[in-house]
């Protein structure tokens, strides 16, 4: 059954937004070229919309039992993934070049996960995306995504196949992600020692 139900514009930033139980954001290890959404940690979901920067309208349902699917509406093949919801309250932040921004809405308050017997903490998420205008870019795309979330087990996540081009995009985020960061450091003139 629906507990509650929230609608909102949400201003992207550059790759995407995460979603979960936790606020002490970080980028992922791996993103999920080729799907919509993957684990950050085991608490947040990274999601990757069509719209590189502009406008998403956010639906986040909270149920106290899986919900029905959500028919046509022109809406992508569902994906879903278990978040551990070590804190009940859910937490949403854009990622932009190097930082992350809250948000979740001012005018909205908190949404807290519901705590059911047997789920161990964990809460299941399905994810249902659609843009009017497909292909990725700036502006306004007509992207809306649906986030339901319900107390459920950990099992294992649904998502579609990924071509050759997305493992090949997802080593290379990997590969960039494990370099060591480079010393900028540079001596100023009059700090020799002397």
């Amino acid at each position: 059954m629906l507990i509650r139900e929230t609608t909102f514009t949400v201003d992207l930033g550059e790759h995407g937004y995460l979603i979960g139980f936790d606020d002490d954001y970080d980028f992922p290890t791996e993103m999920p070229f080729g799907r919509r959404c993957g684990p950050a940690t085991d608490a947040t979901a990274v999601v990757l919309p069509t719209t590189d920067t502009g406008p998403l309208q956010m639906t986040v349902q909270m149920h106290d039992s899986p919900p029905d699917t959500e028919p046509g509406d022109g809406w992508e093949p569902a994906e879903e993934m278990s978040l551990l919801a070590d804190t009940p309250t859910l937490y949403l932040a854009t990622i932009g070049q190097g930082d992350f921004w809250d948000a979740w809405p001012g005018d909205q308050p908190p949404l807290e996960a519901p705590a059911a017997a047997g789920s161990g903490g964990w809460v299941r998420m399905r994810l249902y995306c659609h843009a009017d205008d497909p292909a990725p870019g700036t502006g306004d795309h007509g992207e809306r995504h649906l986030v339901q979330l319900w107390p459920a087990p950990q099992t294992p996540p649904v998502h579609p196949d990924i071509s050759e081009a997305d493992r090949q995009a997802r080593a290379e985020y990997a590969a960039d992600m494990a370099k060591p960061v480079e010393d900028y450091t540079a001596q100023c003139p009059g700090d020799e020692a002397g």
